[in-house]
């Protein structure tokens, strides 16, 4: 039988690859974790472990492009989580493939810990394909079991229960991952907890005196142990072995019965789904592609790789997924009055403001978009999440107040993001010069917590509230009311503040005609401001690289 001319080309380009691809990607020696469909399960799904998990096939060319950026992950990542990969193309890898839903090369899942033992929570990556997206997304995942203690809870904690106990002492307001790695390795064995250096009570008690410490508790009437070695997990670990052995990874393996007729029937299924989807991937790719002995290197190890069309195409595949629109622009506050009435007061609580540079014709700088698309990006998250968070502005240049600040606080003319207190009259500056997400939030984390030094706000930045006009109140009222004055009432009632009251006055025709120009005028400024904040929305998505046309499991974001 004659074979086809796409399934013959993609034959001889595996012929053609050196024998290390032709086996797999992925050397002993990398730092990678090769997991195959026999110990998937021991090693992933039933680890106490996040993991990163790319499914692979070595013939093709985006996975080798990606496997720089996936081992230095890899590196970066060792003890904290597991990054590991499956190469799809053996044969008895494929049930697992199949399994997986994988339909294109390369795909990336994290596997995180579920509520039941075994039953882990998988969600596809779709965030940049490089080492630090990588990392920060697996970070971003890591169960925290370390329990957050004060003066006012701590004894209750050390009285529970008879056994060893572990404390690190620390002036972060936040949970490193590393100590979230710590209590992994001991979760159900010794409890961990963290203790702020503002907690004094605690912290005189273990005779604390420097940040970060580790305190070992070994029960049985036993005096604390205090670690002086490095912050490093492997000798943290060695020094909580004293009291008790950290569980083992992977999990000792338990007699099961054979697997089930209908379990057997599923794999074959999947398999043979999976076998045809990468039949089509290499034929696509053999295609594009001229066999060749070497292999492209990646220039820079930081920066995403291609992957301009990976999925494999079936009769059933599922049409691309749109992308989620990015966050929309954090509010942008144009002149004095409002900023004042919002946050620079006598009353006004905790502000986050990013001063704008000026732009050189309608393009803003990528560290502006950057800094933007993450304060917008964050602050959507807790607002989703129904969290309290501090509000955030964008003062522009053309805001008097923004050269203001800079030259009372001592900023230069770059993007900068402090955080105010009118009522306390304290600021806080952002001093890196890099705005990623990850960044930005542990920032903002640190001021929540009440960690780190604040300076003194100059009382001539702070506008004494009772001076101040009072904000205007919009409401929006359906047309279907306006004809009717009671049911308006009640829904421009549901819309007020809390405590502020109104009521409706007759006016004459031209006190009618100038509050109509008023609206009107005031509509066209609402309207210019919803324009450009839409530029700026697209200017971020096109910076991002995100496209909405692209299947969502392959997408570079």
């Amino acid at each position: 039988m004659v074979q086809s001319l796409p399934l013959a080309l993609a034959a001889a380009s595996l012929f053609l690859l050196p024998p290390a691809l032709a086996d797999g990607l992925y050397t002993k020696s990398s730092p990678v974790l090769q997991v195959s469909g026999n110990n998937y399960d021991s090693l992933i799904a039933k680890t106490n472990y996040t993991s990163i998990v790319e499914f692979y096939a070595p013939w093709c060319g985006h996975c080798q492009s990606l496997k720089p950026a996936f081992e230095k992950a890899a590196k970066s990542l060792t003890g904290l989580a597991k990054v590991a990969a499956v190469n799809c193309d053996e044969e008895s890898n494929k049930p697992l493939c199949g399994t997986m839903g994988v339909q294109g090369f390369p795909t990336l899942k994290i596997v995180k810990p579920g509520k039941k033992a075994g039953k882990p929570i998988v969600e596809d990556y779709q965030g940049p394909r490089s080492a630090k997206g990588i990392v920060d997304a697996v970070i971003d995942k890591i169960p925290n079991h370390v329990k957050r203690l004060k003066d006012t809870d701590y004894q209750d904690w050390l009285e529970a229960g008879d056994g060893p106990k572990a404390i690190l002492f620390s002036d972060k307001g936040t949970t490193s991952a590393l100590l979230k790695a710590v209590a992994i390795d001991y979760r159900d064995v010794i409890p961990v907890a963290q203790i702020r250096n503002s907690e004094k009570e605690a912290t005189e008690v273990f005779h604390v005196e420097k940040f970060p410490t580790l305190v070992l508790l070994p029960g049985e009437g036993k005096d604390p142990l205090t670690y002086n070695g490095e912050m490093k997990k492997e000798n943290m670990v060695a020094f909580l072995a004293q009291a008790a052995s950290p569980n083992p990874d992977p999990a000792p393996k338990k007699t099961k019965s054979s697997s089930s007729k209908t379990d057997k029937s599923k794999a074959s299924k999947a398999s043979s789904s999976f076998a045809d989807a990468s039949k089509s991937q290499a034929s696509s790719e053999a295609k594009t592609a001229k066999a060749s002995q070497t292999m492209e290197t990646m220039d820079d190890e930081s920066q995403p790789t291609e992957s301009p069309d990976p999925n494999v195409v079936k009769e059933d595949t599922q049409k691309p997924v749109k992308l989620p629109k990015v966050a929309p622009p954090i509010a942008s506050l144009d002149d004095t009055i409002p900023l004042q009435q919002k946050c620079l007061n006598t009353k006004a609580g905790t502000c986050i403001l990013a001063l704008l540079p000026p732009t050189e014709g309608d393009a803003a700088s990528p560290e502006t978009l950057q800094a933007i698309s993450s304060l917008s990006e964050i602050h959507r998250k807790h607002e989703g999440g129904k969290r309290n968070l501090f509000p955030f502005y964008q003062l522009p240049a053309s805001n008097p107040e923004t050269d203001s600040l800079r030259q009372q606080l001592s900023l230069d003319s770059g993007i900068q993001l402090i955080a105010v207190n009118g009522k306390r009259a304290w600021y806080r500056h952002y001093a890196k010069s890099t705005f990623t997400q990850l960044e930005i939030e542990d920032w903002i984390d640190a001021i929540r917590m009440g960690d780190g030094s604040k300076s003194k706000l100059p009382d001539t930045l702070i506008a004494d509230a009772e001076t101040l006009p009072e904000e205007p109140v919009y409401v929006k009222v359906p047309k279907d009311y306006q004809s009717n004055p009671e049911a308006m009432r009640e829904a421009m009632k549901a819309q007020m503040p809390e405590g502020v009251e109104f009521e409706f006055e007759e006016m004459d025709d031209s006190e009618y005609d100038r509050v109509i120009d008023q609206a009107r005028e005031g509509a066209a400024k609402r309207e210019a401001k919803e324009k450009a904040e839409a530029e700026v929305s697209k200017v971020v998505e096109e910076e991002d690289g995100k496209k909405s046309d692209v299947p969502i499991e392959h997408v570079e974001l």
